[in-house]
């Protein structure tokens, strides 16, 4: 079985609340975008219920396999009683890791969707959203995997009608890595005055001006080469641009095919149509 877990992007994110337990509420939408990884899930004749074997290639991760999160989707099955087999996974990146574009959540609920069906678990759409969030705060999206405003930790779901069809996105990642910490060591939550339910609802060439990542607030004074390639972004055309979730990535959306490869040379680069 041979599936493609993609990536998305957040469509603003505000940070309105620290919680007791010392994570932060949040509100953002994803919007999934055909940047895809490769997995693959074969029957694996083995003795073992447990046995499995992970071969992984493309970008570069700095986990070990039991790390890795399709194992812990796997071992995570297993723990919650189901019975099944063993596999050989192959796992090839193409997503860039600690982008903030939720590779390795997406490989994480796509490995639970692989298993469902190999196996014929007849897992409920439901209890997968519910394994996936055990997983990881944005894995539990890649389940429906559909644009949604997303609160709580950001698995909290509410539909939208949100459809970017027929722009193009341009993503870029710099070799750059920002910790968790480093991302929320200078967030000050706050209710947004403008939910962002209202403005998706306006056309993407408001959103310059109503939509934030609060991250950004953080991320741009510790790196301000992240900052200038989002204006570098806007300097090329985009309508809008923005870091998704906690970087490094960024993203503009344009009318118009664009070629800006050249423009991005220390970059991981690539130009989608939605």
């Amino acid at each position: 079985m041979i599936l493609q877990p993609n990536a998305k992007i957040n469509l603003g994110l505000n940070v309105v609340r620290k919680r007791p337990d010392g994570y932060h509420d949040l509100e953002t939408v994803f919007y999934p975008i055909p940047l895809f990884d490769k997995l693959e899930v074969n029957y694996a004749e083995r003795v073992g219920e447990d046995s499995y074997s992970l071969h992984l290639d493309g970008h570069a991760l700095d986990s070990s396999s039991d790390d890795n999160l399709v194992v812990k989707a796997l071992k995570l099955l297993k723990e919650e009683g189901y019975k099944f087999g063993s596999v050989d996974i192959n796992l090839s990146k193409i997503i860039p890791s600690g982008a903030g574009l939720g590779g390795g959540s997406s490989d994480a609920s796509f490995m639970l969707k692989a298993l469902n069906e190999l196996f014929e678990l007849n897992i409920s759409v439901g209890n997968l959203e519910l394994y996936a969030a055990k997983l990881g705060a944005d894995c539990a999206i890649f389940i429906q995997n559909k644009p949604v405003y997303a609160e709580g930790i950001g698995n909290i779901f509410k539909d939208i009608e949100l459809d970017l069809t027929g722009y193009y996105l341009v993503v870029i990642k710099p070799d750059i890595f920002i910790s968790t910490k480093a991302a929320f060591s200078q967030i000050k939550p706050k209710y947004p005055e403008t939910s962002l339910l209202d403005i998706i609802k306006r056309p993407v060439e408001d959103w310059k001006c109503s939509m934030h990542n609060d991250f950004e607030d953080s991320v741009f004074p510790q790196f301000p080469e992240i900052a200038a390639l989002k204006q570098k972004l806007y300097d090329y055309g985009a309508i809008y641009a923005s870091m998704s979730g906690s970087g490094s990535s960024l993203f503009g959306i344009f009318k118009e095919n664009v070629d800006l490869n050249y423009a991005f040379p220390t970059c991981f680069y690539t130009c989608l149509k939605l």
